[in-house]
């Protein structure tokens, strides 16, 4: 008997410790929900570390919001070092930037104007510029950490006022204003929904970036390429499969779509902020995060690209890479020649872009060339074609990229830096440091695919605090109190900046609109439209997984390298002009970097 027992208790044991090295042995398993340039990221990473990676994909085509621009003009090592580290390990060649992709251009009133011309034709103007850039660099330094922005009082208070309202102090000359909502709302959106600290913060992030550097070189074909690359090396892709639900429980996470299941041990959520409304996740979110999905504001864009038999604007200047205009058409990006025709890819941002919803993408087109026509007229005889990509009213994007609005720093930064439970989250909108970008996209990615790792190694992730309520109040005291800050800021006493913000806010509400093609086009008031994110079914059960479709390669749209803002400083009632260019000059002794954003676009 007593050996009977010894044999039992040796079988037992024998079968612990083979569950055990089984589970040890045991390859783990992760779903990517999103086939951007971040979950691509992150997948590849999981899978060059030995992981089994589902990567779900709700479109036909993988590359996530890459634009219909066919060279992606990218910074150097310097600048994007993550971005080059997968273009040289994925052998992608890469073109050297030509120099005049490095300053901007203007279409002002049916003329073209080069940074040179315009100091010397239209010096008001220039001058205007270089004031605006000067007050903003002033307005970045006072920035030490952008990673902890609000870090005291005084700059939290920035949180809660908009660009536009700072701009409304800087009292610039009409064109010059045209000309800096024109280049705010491209990078970002419209100033009137910016958070003048998100503002301040992006100026402080590129603030000693040489344009040299950002503008390096240029990726032929555009951000496609590199997502090819990455499709290339991955096992398992789904595309043509929108994530409907998620469930969380101790052993995993189940993932539903239409009527099939996918179980892993991790998952990486990879999908911007509208997308992600749409499922439903068990259990659910905390009340941070759900606000932060409906609340975050998100730039709106549609992108048009005109396609012309030869490069029209030859015969009375050569434009630049980065053209702004103060007559409806955007920020306009001129492409290489291909096969002795030329490409303009023009962004419509901000409420230009809300209030085209109504439009047919020919209608748009039109109206485009209707402007075009009075710089350009052998645009029309010269136009062959035209493809449209919209982002504003995209279900799955509700937007182009990220872009805080007023209070939104002080209540979800960084929040999606952190896993919940099993999942992590990636995508341009969770890097801090270089959101709406390629380079924050691929960074977002690395970390999701570092986290997942971590959590199956037993590390815990402290839950993300809310930013103190009382923050708010002591911002508004200090505000009050420290009346050098705010003076320099607001050209006025800070205590009662806020007031006259308020005032003039108020009485442009009342104010009669003006006609729809005024609004449109850069001189009425800003119409505001909230996507609202649609609540999503609950989970059920999970079936097997159906054997993965071919990925297919779709290009996304670039988001161009953002043109240097300067910080604000205090001005007096008249304007000083100033000049766009992105160097700027600051005190006679010190001479401040530009302030640019990177040529790469986000997933």
């Amino acid at each position: 008997m007593a050996a009977a027992w010894v044999r039992l208790c040796a079988l037992v044991l024998i079968g612990v410790c083979s569950a055990t090295a089984l589970a040890k042995d045991k390859t783990p398993t992760a779903i990517v929900v999103g086939g951007g340039l971040a979950g691509l990221t992150a997948a590849y990473e999981l899978q060059a570390k030995g992981w089994q990676v589902t990567l779900l994909e709700a479109k036909p085509g993988i590359g996530g919001r890459s634009g219909l621009a066919t060279s992606e003009w990218i910074g150097n090592a310097k600048t994007q070092p993550v971005l080059n580290q997968y273009l040289e390990r994925f052998k992608l060649g890469t073109l050297p930037a030509p120099e005049f992709v490095r300053t901007p251009g203007y279409l002002i009133d049916g003329e073209y104007f080069s940074a040179t011309d315009l100091a010397s034709k239209q010096p008001a103007t220039a001058e205007a510029l270089k004031r605006y850039e000067k007050t903003l660099d002033d307005l970045a330094r006072s920035i030490e950490d952008p990673l902890n922005p609000a870090h005291n009082s005084t700059l939290f208070a920035l949180d809660q006022i908009n660009v536009s309202s700072w701009l409304d102090k800087l009292q610039l000359p009409a064109t010059a204003r045209q000309l800096v909502n024109q280049q705010i709302r491209t990078r970002y959106d419209e100033p009137s929904r910016l958070s003048l600290l998100y503002f301040a913060q992006q100026s402080r992030v590129y603030r000693n970036v040489s344009d040299r550097d950002q503008r390096a070189a240029r990726l032929p074909g555009g951000s496609p390429v590199l997502a090819q690359a990455f499709v290339k090396q991955l096992r398992t892709i789904k595309t043509s499969s929108p994530v409907t639900a998620i469930v969380q429980d101790k052993d995993g996470v189940t993932v539903k779509v239409g009527g099939v299941g996918y179980q892993a041990d991790y998952l990486v959520m990879a999908v911007p902020l509208r997308a992600l409304a749409k499922i439903q996740i068990t259990p659910s979110l905390d009340n941070q995060h759900l606000a932060a999905i409906k609340g975050t504001n998100y730039g709106w864009r549609d992108q048009l690209m005109l396609k012309f038999k030869n490069p029209v604007w030859e015969s009375r200047a050569r434009m630049s890479g980065e053209i702004y205009s103060n007559t409806g058409l955007g920020m306009l990006w001129i492409e290489p020649a291909l096969k002795g025709g030329a490409n303009v890819v023009i962004n419509l941002s901000g409420d230009n872009a809300r209030l085209l919803q109504a439009f047919g993408d020919k209608q748009m087109v039109d109206q485009v060339l209707i402007r075009l026509h009075a710089f350009y007229p052998q645009a029309r005889g010269a136009f062959t074609g035209y493809e449209v990509r919209r982002y504003s009213t995209d279900a799955g994007m509700g937007g182009a990229y990220l872009a805080y609005g007023p209070g939104q720093i002080s209540k979800f930064w960084r929040l999606w830096e952190r896993p919940v439970q099993r999942i992590a989250f990636a995508g341009e909108h969770t890097d801090a440091l270089y959101p709406g970008t390629l380079e924050g996209a691929l960074r977002s990615g690395q970390r999701a695919a570092s986290q997942v790792q971590d959590l199956a190694a037993g590390k815990s992730f402290d839950p993300v605090k809310a930013a103190p309520v009382a923050a708010a109040a002591a911002g508004a005291v200090a505000a009050k109190d420290k009346g050098g800050f705010f003076s320099n800021l607001f050209g006025g006493s800070s205590s009662k900046a806020p007031a006259k913000v308020e005032a003039v806010e108020d009485k442009a509400a009342k104010q009669d609109k003006p006609g729809f093609f005024a609004r449109l086009f850069g001189w009425g008031d800003k119409a505001e439209v909230k996507a609202a994110p649609a609540p999503v079914v609950a989970p059920a059960p999970a079936p097997a997984p159906v054997p993965a479709p071919a990925p297919v390669v779709q290009p996304e749209p670039a988001k161009v390298a953002p043109v240097k803002a300067a910080p604000v400083k205090p001005v007096a009632k008249k304007p000083v002009a100033k000049q766009v260019k992105q160097v700027k000059k600051p005190a006679p002794v010190k001479k401040p970097a530009p302030v640019k954003k990177p040529v790469a676009k986000a997933n």
